[in-house]
């Protein structure tokens, strides 16, 4: 049985690409499966709810922290076996995507400039880009479950991804500790082309202030075309980059909201459906400002915008 090194008001913030929230009442960092079972058991016994951090990348914490435990999910290891990449959820995708293009292996370009994802997060929210998804080359996921105190292995299908989602955002017990990812060989000038057009896209389109990645989802063609025709006409002036899906960011852009502050949150320059912390914001400033601009595009646009952030400790 593991030494639990559970440790007790720890400031979250750090942890986050945000820097944002309090601390957690609890907190314990975990690299075996020894170590989740036992950190799991010890919350059940203390009648303490459980909080899964991984790196922090898209999520806002509370301001008043987390009462519970927060596990952070170190398992971090991960290996290249042929056109397989074994990896534990805590493992960072910018690594991993670094040691697959080294071995010619395509899949993994699109993440390349992600600050700080993991596997785990990224297999929760099916992470996609460029129009590939985790789902793509997920081939299975490894999980615990928290309720039958087991691990088992769930296939692709069995995940049930969907856009922007996943089984684990339905079942709570179920807490991703390892995927194995099946890539293909490539040529590695295409690879490189690929790397390329990330960086680039990155490089021009994300904030350099501290910001949680998209704070919404996109929306369906098909909902813009029942909900308001007038405004899928203009959207289609303007080039629609995806053939189902229209960027919230260009909705929020069409309001004029670039810039749009409220405390020390700021609707991003670079990107509309990034939110910036300009230095000082707190959680509160940034879902005041995100209830301010899902009321802006519902009253003006006649579109119900849904977050693609993940609230922690609300």
């Amino acid at each position: 049985m593991p030494d639990l090194n559970i440790k007790q008001n720890i400031d979250l913030a750090e942890f986050t690409n945000f820097k944002i929230g309090g601390p957690a009442k609890f907190f314990i960092e975990v690299k075996t499966k020894e170590e989740l079972k036992e950190a799991v058991k010890w919350a059940g016994e203390k009648k303490e709810k459980i909080f899964i951090l991984g790196g922090g990348s898209n999520i806002l914490i509370n301001d008043r922290g987390i009462n519970g435990l927060v596990i952070k999910l170190s398992n971090d290891d991960f290996l290249i076996k042929g056109q397989r990449l074994d990896c534990g959820a805590g493992a960072i995708l910018s690594k991993v995507s670094s040691l697959a293009i080294s071995h010619n292996l395509s899949g993994l370009e699109w993440i390349v400039g992600i600050p700080k994802a993991t596997i785990g997060g990224a297999v929760r929210g099916n992470a996609e880009a460029f129009n590939v998804a985790m789902s793509d080359i997920i081939e299975t996921v490894e999980v615990y479950d928290a309720l039958k105190n087991k691990f088992k292995t769930l296939s692709n299908k069995d995940c049930g991804f969907s856009y922007r989602a996943s089984i684990f955002k339905k079942k709570n017990n179920y807490i991703i500790w390892s995927a194995i990812l099946k890539l293909k060989n490539e040529n590695p000038e295409i690879i490189k082309n690929l790397v390329n057009k990330s960086i680039e896209f990155r490089g021009k389109n994300y904030p350099k202030l501290p910001s949680a990645g998209s704070v919404f989802k996109n929306i369906p063609v098909k909902l813009i075309e029942q909900n308001n025709p007038r405004l899928l006409e203009e959207i289609r002036k303007r080039g629609i980059t995806r053939l189902d899906n229209v960027g919230a960011g260009m909705l929020i852009d069409m309001l004029g909201l670039k810039g749009k502050t409220i405390g020390g949150a700021k609707v991003s320059l670079e990107h509309a459906n990034h939110i910036v912390n300009t230095g000082k914001a707190t959680a509160e400033d940034v879902v005041t400002l995100i209830s301010y601009i899902k009321q802006q595009v519902r009253d003006k646009l006649d579109i119900q915008l849904e977050e693609e952030i993940q609230y922690f400790g609300f």
